[in-house]
């Protein structure tokens, strides 16, 4: 009984081991598999509220993500009922039972690809800053203006502390540096003309004139702890 008691504990000990490994090995495989699909294949004052609302909740999704590089691994085993749980008490009649649908996961599909050659930054796109949404890409707010367009199109991807992973890098680009958003039927290049470090809640990041195109680059700052935000400012 201790040997099979001791084979369990080493067998959870090396899951708990390799679960940071094969979470970051799944979250880079979903990124290459956004990019393969990509390869193969007025803003009114309303909207301009709802993109601030946008914004502001990426301090949300921020905090969760650098949160989750202290998560402890074992939270990944799940729940252990205790000795004071209740077991599951079984039905006293003979019940046919209706198996429950299986959910199904909405499809991540790519709307455009961000390339920053300085960094060599190649990402897909996807649309709206969900937590889902940014662990292997980047996000457009989807309230801002669309690519290429008069007004500001706003990316938000999380920085990352493995070099080169999402905006890990986003902290070496310069005012000059040139940034590519490809959708399907065209290419757009911005050139970076501010680079800034904000609070969380400033959102005129976000504002925009009636003639420039403007791009705006959205992640935390610093990497570990972040308590600002790094904006990268672009137009054509």
């Amino acid at each position: 009984m201790k040997r099979i008691l001791s084979y369990t504990l080493v067998v959870l000990g090396i899951l708990v081991l390799l679960y940071p490994k094969a979470n970051e090995w799944y979250d880079n495989r979903q990124q290459a598999k956004l990019m393969a699909e990509w390869e193969q294949a007025s803003f009114e004052e309303t909207a301009q509220q709802q993109a601030q609302q946008q914004y502001e909740q990426l301090t949300e999704l921020f905090n969760e993500e650098s949160a989750s590089d202290h998560l402890d691994p074992t939270s990944a085993l799940g729940h252990i009922p205790t000795e004071t749980e209740p077991p599951n008490e079984l039905p006293t009649e003979s019940i046919t039972a209706t198996p429950s649908p299986v959910p199904v996961t909405p499809k991540l599909t790519p709307i455009a690809t961000l390339i920053i050659d300085k960094i060599k930054l190649k990402l897909p796109v996807v649309e709206g800053a969900t937590q889902k949404n940014m662990k292997s890409a980047t996000a457009h707010l989807k309230e801002t203006t669309g690519f290429g367009q008069i007004g500001n199109a706003a990316i938000a991807g999380h920085r990352m502390r493995a070099k080169g992973k999402l905006f890990n890098r986003l902290g070496e680009i310069e005012v000059g540096d040139k940034i590519v958003v490809s959708t399907k039927n065209e290419s757009f290049t911005y050139t970076v003309y501010q680079v800034s470090i904000v609070e969380p809640k400033d959102v005129s990041v976000l504002n925009y004139n009636k003639k420039d195109k403007l791009l705006t680059l959205i992640t935390c700052d610093p990497i570990v702890n972040p308590t600002h935000r790094l904006i990268i400012h672009a137009k054509m």
